[in-house]
């Protein structure tokens, strides 16, 4: 297994999207935060969660990062030479995956410490510091909403193997049909209690924006279940297939 995440990691830091994708997502966070500091009103002081609103920017740039971490093996016909070197085709995508997160979630701890501490220096009081539980979640949980959405995508190009595909869907579902579900007659504000997204959301809000079913806790174990469900159901299909 060693030797598989290390040839992971060269495969993945050997193509330009992992740095374009990491500098994408530094950028739109950090950069979010900057102009959320420079523009702020005087009359009312930054808090934590002000700095962490350009999170979900940096969140699409990271699903983006993940899917084409394995469309692009598929699209180049290259998934075939690691299966042959690798007949255990479930043990080269757990590494995939593995370090795909572990990727997605420096990024996010980066990107949210990064994002509070630009807000802070250029307009930051003491409504700024991390003195709650929830300021905590909102700053270093950020990682772990990252981690589990890069397993997720990678679950999504597996099962897509096409790079348009995959993104599209990981474009679409969180930015348009989680919001759009809410129109639908009578169920639809309960299904959107339960879209993995919006959950994720919740795990990362301050108390006071919303009320999750479950807590913010019981929101990310929620969105974990929903990520290895995914994965799993990659998994099967990984080694059903022809690559």
């Amino acid at each position: 297994m060693t030797t598989l995440l290390a040839t992971e990691r060269i495969k993945l830091f050997t193509t330009r999207s992992p740095w374009w994708s990491i500098v994408a997502a530094l950028g739109l966070t950090i950069g979010f935060a900057g102009l959320v500091a420079l523009n702020h009103s005087e009359g009312r002081p930054l808090q934590v969660e002000h700095s962490q609103f350009g999170i979900q920017f940096g969140l699409v740039v990271v699903l983006v990062m993940a899917a084409l971490a394995v469309t692009t093996e598929y699209r180049f016909s290259t998934i075939r030479a690691t299966f042959q070197a690798v007949p255990n085709r479930s043990a080269v995508l757990v590494a995939k995956t593995a370090v795909v997160a572990v990727l997605a979630a420096v990024i996010g701890e980066i990107a949210a410490f990064g994002s509070w501490t630009v807000t802070r220096v250029i307009a930051g009081g003491p409504e700024m510091a991390i003195a709650t539980g929830a300021d905590v979640r909102m700053v270093a949980g950020v990682g772990l909403v990252y981690a589990l959405a890069a397993v997720i995508a990678v679950a999504v190009g597996t099962l897509v193997r096409q790079s348009a595909g995959a993104i599209s869907i990981l474009l679409i579902w969180p930015l348009l049909v989680e919001n759009l579900v809410q129109l639908i007659p009578g169920a639809g504000p309960h299904i959107h209690d339960w879209m993995p997204f919006v959950n994720a959301e919740r795990f990362l809000n301050p108390p006071e924006f919303t009320t999750p079913p479950i807590g913010p806790w019981g929101s990310l174990a929620y969105l974990a279940g929903v990520a290895a469900a995914l994965f799993a159901a990659a998994m099967v299909a990984v080694n059903r297939r022809d690559a």
